[in-house]
């Protein structure tokens, strides 16, 4: 009978299940991501985090499904908690203060699709479906389109950019939107109430009035 030979060295060996061990899953990638919460610092030691939900009911966060982030992770709300301005949100998966804090400062976002519009009135409208609308005047002429929704305390704001203009600020008001419409992609606003143009008024007034001698 003919020797046997064995070779122990790794490189020999090829066995697919354990190269397959380091191989990862798809990442989810939403198509049209709705921000939906900001991950603070972490609370207590169970692995609970401290967050900031856009939803109008804070607690409601965990009623869209799952979360996800932007370099695909996904995350499941187990419990959920009002706290002052906050929430305090225990994920699947995060059980001590050192993932927790990992977290901090990760935005989460679901896919619009899962926003119930039935829930909508009139006049209401979600952040995400203003962006890319242009702004235009009664005369037609465009302000820029909408490039993003901020909140910085005293109401919402939308940012404007117009090609070759830096980004503005209007406020979002009754004033300064006049109409909103998501299937010609275009707001209506007032240049003047939204800040965007002077007050030609107001603008005789200060040339006409007299200067103060020195």
């Amino acid at each position: 009978m003919p020797p046997v030979f064995v070779s122990n060295r790794p490189h020999f060996v090829y066995e697919k299940p354990v190269f397959r061990l380091h191989v990862k899953e798809p990442m989810t990638k939403l198509e049209n991501p709705v921000l939906m919460a900001t991950i603070g610092g972490a609370q207590g030691l169970r692995g609970e985090v401290r967050a900031k939900a856009y939803t109008a009911d804070p607690s409601a966060l965990g009623d869209y499904g799952l979360l996800h982030s932007t370099d695909g992770r996904s995350f499941e709300i187990l419990e959920i908690r009002e706290m002052k301005n906050v929430v305090v949100v225990r994920f699947r998966g995060i059980n001590d203060r050192n993932a927790a804090e990992a977290l901090n400062g990760l935005e989460l976002y679901i896919e619009r699709d899962n926003l119930p519009d039935e829930e909508l009135e009139d006049d209401e409208f979600y952040y995400a479906d203003l962006e890319g609308l242009e702004a235009l005047d009664d005369k037609g002429v465009s302000y820029g389109t909408v490039t993003g929704v901020f909140d910085f305390g005293a109401g919402d704001l939308l940012e404007l950019k117009g090609p070759g203009k830096r980004p503005v600020l209007i406020p979002f008001s009754e004033a300064s939107v006049l109409e909103i419409d998501l299937e010609a992609g275009t707001l209506l606003i007032d240049p003047l109430a939204a800040g965007l143009v002077d007050d030609p008024e107001l603008s005789q007034f200060t040339a006409d009035k007299p200067k103060k001698k020195k």
